[in-house]
């Protein structure tokens, strides 16, 4: 959070966006940004899935067994 202000300082500044360059520049650290906060989501939405298939898989187990939950 400290760095933030020192970023929108270097973003104020005209030649840091102005050139193309500093475009990609911002471009490139705008899709860094978005695929770490993607891996975040896509490591919680794996585990539930994971989860989710093993209840399912224990579920048809037992209702192979003869144990019907639901």
């Amino acid at each position: 959070m400290a760095l933030l202000p020192l970023l929108f300082v270097f973003l104020q500044i005209e030649g840091l966006l102005g050139s193309p360059l500093g475009q990609l520049l911002a471009v490139i650290v705008g899709i860094g940004v978005v695929v770490l906060v993607g891996r975040v989501f896509l490591k919680v939405a794996w585990r539930l899935v994971t989860i989710a298939a093993v209840i399912v898989g224990a579920l048809l187990l037992l209702s192979f067994l003869g144990i019907n939950v639901l």
